[in-house]
């Protein structure tokens, strides 16, 4: 059995989602190799040291820099014919081309996995994360998203891989880059943060998020999370959303203040290690999972704990 395990990578870095769904795929096969596509030269040699690879592919394209999903699954679907197995990390731009490949594969998705069974049973969460499924497949090709959060990554370095070429195929695109817009931060990337600092609607304003959250995270060295309700107030922006919806993290600390704790917040964020959770309301659902939990108005606790911190 042969897993073709799909790069996420910035154009310079290989990011550890990649290495942990390198984990996943190692609970399948030893034969494993790494599609790199886009802005592929730099991130190939990362690629090929991680720990496990036996082969790493490159492609490049200017659609395939864009993270065009038309251009991006038709570049697996034509290397797909030598693997059992596409694995594609649960992220934004995984879950957008990932089901395309499937649907050409003429394959079921096997969506956000996280426990891989045997070659065709894994494990995946449903009802916002209030039940495990467990999945059985019949299919000779399977095409799985695999949640990073779940698996602990391989090395980033020990492995000796060859790297080559593919072929990009020609498609004919609906869909045309315009432009993208990054957030620039010195702050953690919210995936791959080891402390969130979380905020809900409770605060009120995007400059209670700037005045009272900010400040607290530059203590800590954290990213900086938010709830939807918050998000979708206009107090944080978008990438900052947390939850089923928004991105799926597992800090080592995750710090809730003033959220309630909807279940759709609570399937992006209850895998955190420990969980604190700043509210005035006693009864909020957040304290249910919370490892530590204060009742208290943030306007009151925050500011205490950031001069505490020094």
């Amino acid at each position: 059995m042969a897993v073709l395990v799909i790069a996420d990578h910035d154009g310079a870095h290989l990011r550890d989602t990649t290495l942990k769904t390198i984990a996943a795929a190692q609970k399948l096969s030893s034969d494993i190799d790494v599609l790199v596509y886009g802005e592929a030269s730099a991130v190939a040699a990362q690629a090929a040291a991680a720990e496990g690879v036996r082969k790493v592919l490159t492609a490049e394209s200017a659609e395939l820099k864009a993270d065009i999903a038309e251009a991006i699954s038709a570049l697996i679907v034509s290397v797909a014919g030598g693997y059992d197995v596409v694995a594609v990390p649960a992220t934004a731009s995984g879950k957008n081309f990932a089901p395309r490949v499937a649907a050409v594969l003429d394959v079921a998705i096997i969506s956000d996995v996280v426990e891989v069974v045997d070659a065709s049973t894994f494990v995946h969460p449903i009802y916002a994360g209030n039940a495990l499924e467990t999945v059985k497949t019949s299919d000779a090709k399977r095409v799985i998203t695999v949640r990073p959060t779940a698996f602990k990554a391989v090395a980033a370095s020990g492995g000796s891989a060859s790297v080559e070429g593919v072929a990009v195929p020609a498609v004919t695109l609906k869909t045309r880059f315009v432009s993208d817009e990054k957030v620039v931060s010195d702050r953690p990337e919210l995936g791959s943060a080891k402390v969130i600092v979380s905020g809900g609607r409770a605060l009120g304003s995007a400059d209670e998020f700037k005045g009272v959250l900010e400040p607290l995270a530059d203590k800590l060295g954290a990213a900086v999370g938010a709830s939807r309700a918050a998000v979708d107030a206009g107090y944080a922006p978008n990438d900052y959303q947390v939850g089923q919806t928004g991105k799926v993290v597992a800090p080592n600390l995750y710090i809730a203040i003033g959220i309630s704790g909807a279940i759709q917040h609570l399937a992006g964020m209850k895998d955190s290690k420990v969980i604190v959770a700043i509210n005035k309301d006693p009864e909020a659902p957040i304290f249910q999972i919370a490892d530590y939990g204060l009742v208290e108005d943030y306007k009151t606790a925050i500011p205490a704990l950031t001069k505490a911190l020094g």
